[in-house]
């Protein structure tokens, strides 16, 4: 394939005639190996439609699959197509779609669950054994010129929420889905472990559910200054070292000013969770949110007896329209987070990807299509 995919667009041209493009995409091949090359669509249902997708954000999860080939028990074991947390413009609507028509820009929510199950019944769809979410194999993904989705996990965007911004539902709704879980509100004391992307939505959702005071706590200096600037009331600066964990308890407590009612762990590692555990109130709540260790050593026995509840959260539900609503009132404002853009060329693809990857100064990185 040539640079930019140049070669491949020009044999898919070819092979359309008449004018018709043929659709691209970012197929994850091998590791740390992306290539656009076509990607053939599946007939639009009666309930389905099809979106021309003009926004991209790529998530830790895309960059893990790219390095490793794998995220926990998903394994990729063909090529699959990137990308899941997406917007773009609806193309074609089935005829059984009402609520959407040729032109609206939409989010798009990316798990399809089977709606049979008792989780589904029982709505929590997001726990479904037959999900087929974006981008998790052996399911492709949205880094593509078109996608065929269902027409009623596509949510029109007001006319002040930008094709980007709805892209950012996705993460989120991640944010949000954990502040439910956790109960926060607003006489609820919230410390945020971890100021990578995920901390800081939920930093911002954590605020719009009304949390009167919020610190975050990260090991980076530049994630700890783009927290404040979000609204953190403080942001606490810890080691990666277990035996700090007393110490900066201290120092966290001593800058909430109060109780720490709940509190979200983003980062999913061994000393995260006990920080979380050892700085919670007795009665108050832990949610684990971030996924670093599949398995971790945690002082479970004195958060049990101060009765502190843990719970978990996996990915979201019934999030979109509350995210919209947040992004068309201007209670979230998640546009700083966006920290760089690239095309859709085999170029942009390469050079994105290693800029998420790198970390540094880089929060979102978006694909304009």
């Amino acid at each position: 394939m040539g640079k930019g995919g140049k070669g491949a667009e020009a044999a898919a041209a070819a092979v359309a005639g008449a004018g018709e493009e043929e659709n691209m995409a970012a197929w994850l091949v091998a590791k740390n190996n992306l290539k656009i090359m076509p990607f053939k669509l599946p007939p639009v249902g009666p309930y389905d439609v099809r979106v021309r997708m003009k926004a991209v954000g790529i998530c830790g999860s895309d960059v893990h699959y790219l390095r490793e080939m794998r995220v926990a028990h998903f394994v990729v074991k063909e090529p699959m197509v990137i990308g899941h947390e997406c917007a773009g413009v609806i193309e074609e609507v089935g005829s059984g779609v009402t609520h959407l028509a040729v032109g609206d820009r939409v989010a798009l929510e990316p798990g399809i669950s089977c709606w049979r199950c008792r989780h589904c019944k029982g709505g929590r769809y997001n726990l479904c054994e037959d999900m087929k979410f974006f981008a998790t194999p052996p399911v492709h993904g949205s880094l593509a010129n078109q996608i065929v989705h269902p027409g009623d996990l596509c949510f029109k965007l007001p006319e002040n929420v930008s094709l980007e911004e709805g892209a950012m539902c996705e993460p989120l709704s991640v944010g949000v889905h954990a502040c439910r879980r956790a109960d926060v509100g607003p006489e609820t004391g919230v410390l945020i472990m971890g100021a990578g992307p995920i901390g800081l939505v939920t930093l911002l959702a954590a605020r719009a559910f009304g949390a009167p005071r919020v610190v975050i706590v990260d090991v980076d200096e530049h994630r700890l200054s783009v927290a404040r600037s979000l609204g953190a009331d403080a942001a606490v600066r810890v080691s990666a070292r277990a035996e700090d964990v007393g110490e900066e308890v201290e120092r966290i407590s001593t800058a909430m000013g109060g109780d720490i009612d709940v509190s979200l762990d983003c980062a999913g590692f061994s000393k995260t969770v006990a920080t979380a555990l050892q700085a919670t109130r007795g009665g108050g709540k832990v949610c684990l949110v971030g996924m670093g260790h599949n398995e971790m050593t945690v002082p479970l026995t004195s958060a049990a007896i101060r009765e502190v509840d843990v719970v978990g959260i996996f990915r979201y539900k019934d999030t979109w329209p509350l995210c919209i609503e947040l992004l068309r009132s201007g209670k979230i404002d998640v546009k700083p987070l966006i920290t760089h853009r690239f095309g859709f060329s085999q170029e942009d693809v390469e050079a994105a990807f290693e800029v998420s990857a790198r970390g540094r100064d880089a929060i979102k990185v978006m694909f304009n299509l």
